[in-house]
C-alpha cells in the first residue's frame, strides 16, 4: 500500500528542500526524497565547502599583507590544510543539521533513497539497503540536480578529478592542472594558487569566463598571472597521459603537467534513472527537462527546478524555481525570469554580474552607453587596501534602462545584489546614479558607474565618462 501525499519532491538540494518547506507550511502533505545528503551538491560538495576554503585562503592573503596595514605578526604563519578541511566539514555539517531541523519543523516527511517513477502519480523509492517502498502524490517536483561532466577522451585515472574529489584531498598537491577556465575552474585556480600550489588553466575558448564580460575576464587573467597562475586560452588540451606520478598533455605544442587534473568543463543531467517516460515527462537531446515559465514540465501535474532543467545552473536560481513551482501549485501565480539572475564568482578578486554584456547588446543590435568607475577612486577601497577592479553599468541609449552590470573587485559577490534589485525594479541608470549611498562604502562605486553613463560622476575625470561631450555611447574602455 503506497502512502499518499499532495507533493512529492525528488532531490533535497537548493531546488528541492526550500520548495518542500514552503509547500508544507502552506498546508500540503509533502514527501522529500533524497539519495544522498541533505543540501545536495551545493551544500556538500559545491558552493559551501568551496567558499569555506576560499574564506581560509583570503585570511591567508590578508595575513601576508599585514605589514601593509601596520600590523606585525609574532612568529611565522603557515597554511594548515587538514585544519582547513576540518573547518570546511564542520561548516557543512552544521548547515546540513539546520536544513534537517527546518524540514522537521515544517512537517516534511524525509524518505532516504533513489526515486523512480512508476506512473505520473506513483514513485518507487529504493533505500541504500535495497528495501523499496512506493508513494503516491497528486503532484511531483523534480529537483534532481546535475553531476560533473567528464569527457570520454580523458583517461580513467586516480589523478583525474572532479571538484568533488579535489575538495576531499587529504593534502595540498604541489601542482594542479585545470581543464576548463569557466567559473569553477577559475575559482579553484585562485584558491589553490593562494595556498602555494602551482596552477595551470587550459581553456579552449578565446577567453577565461567565456560567458562573462571581456573587460572583467581580462583583468582577472592579469591578476591570475600576478599570482603565478599559468593560463592557456584558444587551444585544447591534447595528448593527455598519466605517468602514475604526474598527469599532463600538450596545449598548442607546449607541454603541461601536474600532480592532478581537475575537470571543470560543465555539468551533465542526472534525470535518466528517474524513468521519466513512465510519468509522461520528456527530456531534450541532452537529457535536461524543459519547463515553462511556471516551472511546469510537459506533464501539467509535474514540475521541475534547478540544474535538471538545463538552464541557469546556480543554487539560488534552483531555489527560485522550486519556490515558483510551489507558488503555482498553491494558487499563487508566479513566473521565473532567468534574465536577471545574478552571478557570483569567488575568484581573487571577486566578480559579480547580472544581465547583458556589451557583446550581447551588439549581437542583439541594442545601442547602449557604458559607465565605468574604478575601485581605486573609492575612499573605502583605499582605506581597506582593496583598490583593484571596477564597476561597469550598461544602459540602453534610447530608454536609459539598465541592461547589465558587471563588477570585479572586493566584495563584488555581495555588491551585485543591489544591481539585480535595481534592474528588477526597472530603475534607469540616471535613477540609480541619483540614489544617495552611504560614504565611505564600496557600494558607492555602483552609484558612480551609473552616473558615469551620463557623464555625471564627479569623482573621475569627465573626459573618460561615457556621456561626456564628443564621446559616442558605449565608448568607454578603461582597462
Amino acid at each position: 500500500m503506497a502512502d499518499n501525499y499532495d507533493l512529492g519532491v525528488i532531490g533535497a538540494g537548493p531546488g528541492g528542500y526550500p520548495a518542500a518547506i514552503r509547500a508544507a507550511r502552506r498546508g500540503m502533505k509533502v514527501a522529500l526524497v533524497e539519495a544522498g545528503q541533505l543540501g545536495g551538491t551545493c551544500l556538500n560538495v559545491g558552493c559551501i565547502p568551496t567558499k569555506t576554503l576560499v574564506a581560509g585562503a583570503e585570511v591567508w592573503r590578508q595575513l601576508r599583507r599585514a605589514a601593509d596595514f601596520g600590523i606585525r605578526l609574532a612568529g611565522e604563519a603557515a597554511v594548515d590544510w587538514p585544519a582547513m578541511q576540518a573547518r570546511k566539514d564542520a561548516v557543512t555539517a552544521g548547515l546540513r543539521s539546520g536544513v534537517a531541523a527546518l524540514l522537521k519543523d515544517a512537517g516534511v516527511t524525509l524518505l532516504a533513497g533513489r526515486g523512480r517513477f512508476l506512473s505520473e502519480k506513483q514513485l518507487e523509492i529504493v533505500a541504500p539497503d535495497g528495501e523499496a517502498q512506493r508513494i503516491e502524490a497528486r503532484h511531483f517536483l523534480i529537483a534532481a540536480g546535475s553531476a560533473a561532466a567528464v569527457p570520454s577522451f580523458l583517461p580513467r585515472d586516480p589523478r583525474v578529478l572532479t571538484s568533488t574529489e579535489l575538495l576531499a584531498l587529504p593534502q595540498l598537491p604541489a601542482s594542479l592542472l585545470i581543464l576548463g577556465g569557466g567559473v569553477i575552474g577559475c575559482e579553484f585556480a585562485c584558491l589553490f594558487a593562494a595556498l602555494g600550489v602551482k596552477v595551470t588553466v587550459v581553456e579552449r575558448l578565446p577567453q577565461i569566463l567565456p560567458a562573462g564580460d571581456p573587460d572583467v575576464a581580462a583583468l582577472l587573467r592579469r591578476r591570475m598571472a600576478k599570482d603565478g597562475i599559468v593560463v592557456f586560452t584558444g587551444a585544447p588540451l591534447e595528448a593527455l597521459e598519466s605517468s602514475g606520478r604526474l598527469i599532463g598533455g600538450r596545449v598548442g605544442g607546449e607541454r603541461v603537467e601536474a600532480e592532478y587534473l581537475l575537470v571543470s568543463v560543465g555539468r551533465r543531467s542526472t534525470a535518466d534513472p528517474l524513468n521519466l517516460a513512465a510519468a509522461g515527462v520528456a527530456t531534450d537531446e541532452h537529457g535536461w527537462i524543459p519547463v515553462d515559465e511556471h516551472c511546469r514540465t510537459g506533464n501539467s501535474s509535474i514540475y521541475a527546478a534547478g540544474d535538471v532543467t538545463g538552464g541557469v545552473q546556480l543554487a539560488h536560481w534552483a531555489t527560485a524555481m522550486g519556490l515558483t513551482a510551489v507558488d503555482n501549485l498553491t494558487g499563487v501565480p508566479a513566473a521565473c525570469r532567468s534574465d536577471l539572475v545574478p552571478g557570483a564568482v569567488f575568484t581573487a578578486p571577486e566578480i559579480g554580474m547580472v544581465g547583458l554584456t556589451e557583446a550581447q547588446c551588439r549581437e542583439r543590435r541594442i545601442d547602449c552607453r557604458v559607465g565605468k568607475f574604478p575601485f581605486a577612486a573609492l575612499g573605502r577601497a583605499a582605506a581597506a587596501g582593496s583598490t583593484e577592479g571596477f564597476f561597469k553599468v550598461i544602459a540602453e541609449t534610447s530608454t536609459d534602462r539598465i541592461l547589465g552590470v558587471h563588477l570585479i573587485g572586493a566584495h563584488a559577490t555581495e555588491l551585485i545584489a543591489e544591481a539585480a534589485t535595481a534592474m528588477q525594479a526597472g530603475l534607469s541608470a540616471r535613477q540609480l546614479g541619483a540614489i544617495v549611498h552611504a560614504h565611505p562604502t564600496l557600494a558607492e562605486g555602483l552609484m558612480e558607474a551609473a552616473g558615469a553613463v551620463h557623464a555625471e560622476s564627479v569623482n573621475i575625470p569627465l573626459r573618460i565618462q561615457s556621456g561626456a561631450p564628443g564621446r559616442r555611447p558605449g565608448m568607454l574602455r578603461k582597462k
